[in-house]
């Protein structure tokens, strides 16, 4: 399986924005995480490689295929879960699946059933097939989403934001859904939750203002900022203070109080405790500065 190939990819709204900027990175096979803010341009990003959008420079490949001239072509192997899709909700998923089925040209009775059951019973949702679509939890439809892009046995597999709104239970059953497609494709997970990328990715990309600002394997990105992390307990109104005497990564709320997270070359001691540095540390450091 070869790997998709992104090189100085660009795009510019009519309204001036720059959603992608020169944007280049190679993407093997297994899952790799798209990380950054809402509006980073991860989406545009997704949709180019889907063949819904048209770039003004640069290009895509995918072994032989020139993702961005032979739209047909990628698309026999593509499977795509936008941020937002649309189900019919008078129908059963057993009988939208097979739908879909027929409309990517899988036209056998028998293979469609099989590989419709076994989708089906891949996402867990084997045991409420007959039952209709607007009955399903969020959880169940975008585990839905998730059968229906794997229709064709895709080659490339992308998902946009999938964990957005589920709850743990559903996150992990999901998680575990993404490995195992993960093993033998290439799956771009796009995303704002930093534990989606640390959970599942061995490769991922910060991206930010339509810009790469970091790509690597997420264990030696965290190990870039080892030793130089460290905490401190505050109150409220001390929070723009420090945020001018230090780099300030994160603060988050313990019992009320603010906890900060700052990164600093050496022990800047004023009460503060060294942390183990995280995926979420990193991602600060890159977005907020």
């Amino acid at each position: 399986m070869s790997e998709l190939i992104i090189s100085k990819l660009s795009k510019t709204y009519p309204n001036g924005i720059k959603a992608l900027q020169d944007i280049s990175l190679e993407i093997p096979k297994g899952m790799f995480g798209l990380l950054g803010p809402n509006g980073a341009g991860k989406s545009t990003l997704m949709r180019t490689i889907a063949t819904l959008q048209e770039a003004d420079q640069g290009t895509i490949t995918l072994g032989g295929i020139d993702v961005l001239r032979q739209k047909n072509e990628i698309r026999k192997i593509l499977g795509y879960l936008p941020q937002q899709f649309g189900l019919y909700p008078r129908i059963s998923a057993e009988t939208l699946l097979n739908h879909l089925a027929v409309l990517k040209g899988i036209t056998n009775r028998s293979a469609r059933k099989e590989m419709v059951d076994a989708l089906l019973n891949k996402t867990n949702l084997y045991e409420v097939r007959k039952q209709n679509l607007s009955g399903y939890s969020g959880g169940m439809k975008q585990r839905f989403g998730i059968a229906q892009a794997l229709l064709n046995n895709p080659q490339l597999l992308i998902v946009d934001e999938p964990t957005a709104g589920l709850d743990p239970v559903e996150r992990n059953r999901f998680y575990n859904l993404l490995s195992e497609v993960g093993e033998d494709t290439v799956v771009i997970l796009s995303t704002h939750i930093v534990d989606d990328v640390k959970e599942l990715c061995n490769q991922m990309a910060i991206i930010n203002q339509g810009q790469v600002l970091l790509k690597g394997n997420p264990i030696a990105i965290i190990k870039e900022l080892e030793g130089m992390v460290y905490q401190k307990s505050i109150e409220k109104q001390e929070l723009v203070q420090y945020r001018q005497e230090y780099q300030v990564l994160s603060e988050r709320l313990f019992l009320g109080k603010p906890i900060i997270h700052i990164v600093s070359n050496q022990h800047p001691n004023n009460g503060f405790t060294a942390v183990e540095a995280a995926l979420e540390d990193v991602y600060f450091s890159k977005i907020n500065y």
